[in-house]
């Protein structure tokens, strides 16, 4: 989505690489974080072994923080030189606010205090996933859109299609915890109810939250409008996160 945006704005794949690379290490932390025994407590990651469960808490906990560490020095070392300095710096404030309490920390924080509890609704859930999913999302393109040298509203339009999608992705992952194995999701499936975690599916029922995945999308599509085709690649991505497995 970094290279996906940056393109579409005018920059280039070379360009923007290092802040691509440098998410991808943030998202990597965020699973080896979240699965650990004191998070989500899951044995199984992309179809193996979660990170704690082969090489033990401690390691598990120092790769995510290395990895995290990693990231911001990818961009400050990485980027090419043909990009202006104020847009390498505006990208690693971008990063930061992501994984910190405005963004994975506290969203992950929300998570896990409504875990088993009554009465989380869908403005809880909105909220968690905005400031977890969403958060991540939102940095890929505004990074992407920032490094091609894109203006404020420019970089507002791709804000407000990442917000969306960001939703949609997480509307599209419950339907799938309740309607995929194990083996096709390469995580452990079912996860959410043995747990008792209040998700889309649980609040809206599951034709419920087909229709609120599909109108989340379009939403992001339409964000896209001001770019015309060369937004197509965000636009099937939007497309791929809402039938993915189906």
């Amino acid at each position: 989505m970094c290279i996906a945006a940056c393109e579409m704005l005018g920059g280039t794949q070379e360009q923007c690489m290092a802040s691509a690379v440098a998410l991808e290490m943030i998202h990597t932390m965020s699973l080896i974080h979240d699965d650990l025994p004191s998070m989500d407590n899951d044995d199984l990651r992309r179809g193996m072994p979660t990170n704690h469960v082969k090489y033990g808490e401690d390691v598990a906990i120092l790769a995510g923080d290395a990895l995290l560490s990693e990231s911001f020095a990818h961009v400050a070392k990485q980027t090419p030189s043909d990009v202006e300095p104020k847009r390498i710096v505006e990208v690693i404030r971008i990063l930061g606010d992501a994984v910190g309490p405005v963004g994975l920390a506290g969203g992950q924080i929300m998570d896990l205090e409504c875990e088993g509890k009554t009465g989380v609704g869908l403005d809880d859930l909105r909220w968690i996933h905005r400031h977890k999913t969403g958060a991540l999302l939102r940095a890929a393109v505004a990074s992407g859109a920032q490094i091609a040298g894109a203006t404020d509203a420019e970089i507002d339009a791709c804000i407000k299609y990442a917000e969306n999608i960001g939703l949609a992705f997480q509307v599209a992952d419950d339907i799938l915890d309740v309607t995929q194995s194990s083996e096709v999701l390469g995580k452990t499936a079912g996860k959410d109810e043995a747990t008792d975690k209040t998700t889309y599916v649980k609040l809206m029922g599951l034709d419920g939250a087909k229709k609120e995945a599909y109108r989340l999308a379009t939403e992001a599509v339409e964000a896209l409008e001001p770019f015309g085709e060369k937004s197509t690649p965000l636009r099937a991505i939007a497309d791929y996160i809402v039938s993915r497995n189906q």
